[in-house]
């Protein structure tokens, strides 16, 4: 049996696609008639708190996004741009011998999934939760924790974002934050994560503690 739970974030933990998942949030609010986002500052600080959430705050209509969602993604392969963090692959191989790994994300799941196996990351992980499962992902979280009968003391949920260490400890798990993701370090402490890691390589030392 595999000795504990690690739950990751997908977007700016494990790959780098700020800029493409900006310009298709950016275009799917133009085309509902609610173009607020007008910066990538502006597009980051819809992850502050859960970015489902966020939306429905300012008056997005979620049913509504998710169609222009599923049109944006129909119509190009945009997630041919995104990049992979190249220390990460390694190191989740590495953890994953050992302790169960999961993706918990905002993101399509069927978006992640073509992301992954042209990326290589199959295998590491036994589930992908996306935007279809949940939109909470202290939901998703609660999930995984039953599945897998984990003590919360031994499931860890990364994340590069101050709504991914406040849905982590909402969801009573402990939190590590990543210092290379959509989040500047400052937003990130103070948020109040359990541990924050600089370098993909510094995620090893979290295991066991």
């Amino acid at each position: 049996m595999k000795k504990r739970l690690f739950l990751f974030d997908f977007d700016g933990v494990l790959v780098d696609s700020l800029d493409v998942y900006h310009r298709a949030v950016s275009w799917c609010l133009e085309r509902i008639g609610m173009p607020f986002v007008k910066s990538r500052e502006e597009y980051v600080a819809l992850f502050e708190d859960n970015f489902y959430a966020a939306l429905a705050a300012r008056g997005v209509d979620l049913d509504a996004f998710s169609r222009a969602l599923r049109e944006y993604a129909g119509s190009r392969d945009y997630y041919r741009d995104v990049k992979p963090f190249p220390a990460v692959l390694p190191v989740v191989e590495e953890i994953s011998r050992e302790h169960t790994l999961s993706v918990i994300s905002s993101n399509s799941a069927a978006a992640i999934g073509k992301i992954m196996g042209r990326l290589r990351f199959n295998g590491c992980f036994q589930d992908i939760l996306g935007s279809e499962f949940h939109l909470s992902k202290r939901a998703k979280i609660d999930h995984l924790v039953k599945k897998y009968g984990v003590a919360r003391g031994s499931a860890y949920y990364v994340g590069d974002t101050a709504g991914d260490i406040k849905e982590g400890k909402a969801a009573g798990i402990r939190t590590v934050a990543v210092a290379w993701g959509w989040h500047d370090r400052a937003t990130l402490t103070a948020a109040g994560p359990d541990f924050l890691v600089h370098e993909p390589a510094e995620l090893k030392t979290v295991v066991g503690r």
